[in-house]
């Protein structure tokens, strides 16, 4: 079942790329305090999630930062080292947080699978964006198609 609005931010390890390398972090400690915008796309250098998505909150970091975000976090089941590999490639610095999802457990604790096995990719995270306040979700975006409606930056920053 999809988590829902109210409900606390499962408590799961992931892994956050760094310049030694990847270190494992628990969610509530890296996304459980403060605003929080978490987005979930279904894979680092895919075309919509690397032309459109990631670079739409890398641009509007700023102007989400100024309604009062104080974490920006993209999340893909991708390991640390593409994550790393892409946010390099997509020139995201401090912008935004990259979380890897490797294992797809935060994924699956969320209830956003999707399952891109007929297109080669195996298990991979919907499309999605929320707000978090401490840890509970106070907005929740999925994508209902392979498109970028609901989730993009300025639809969050819409909401805040």
């Amino acid at each position: 079942m999809t988590i829902a609005v109210g409900e606390r931010l499962p408590d799961v390890e992931v892994q956050v790329p760094g310049p030694s390398g990847p270190r494992r972090v628990r969610t509530t400690e890296l996304l459980g305090t403060g605003k929080v915008v978490l987005f979930g796309v279904p894979g680092a250098f895919t075309p919509t999630c690397s032309d459109y998505h990631l670079p739409g909150f890398v641009l509007r970091a700023e102007d989400l930062r100024a309604k009062g975000v104080d974490t920006i976090a993209c999340m893909a089941v991708n390991d640390a080292f593409v994550m790393a590999a892409w946010g390099q490639a997509r020139e995201v610095g401090d912008s935004v947080v990259l979380v890897a999802d490797g294992s797809a457990e935060l994924t699956r604790a969320l209830g956003l699978e999707l399952d891109l096995a007929g297109g080669g990719l195996g298990l991979r995270c919907q499309r999605f964006a929320m707000i978090l306040e401490d840890g509970v979700v106070r907005d929740l975006a999925v994508e209902s198609g392979t498109g970028l409606d609901v989730s993009t930056a300025d639809s969050v920053l819409a909401k805040l």
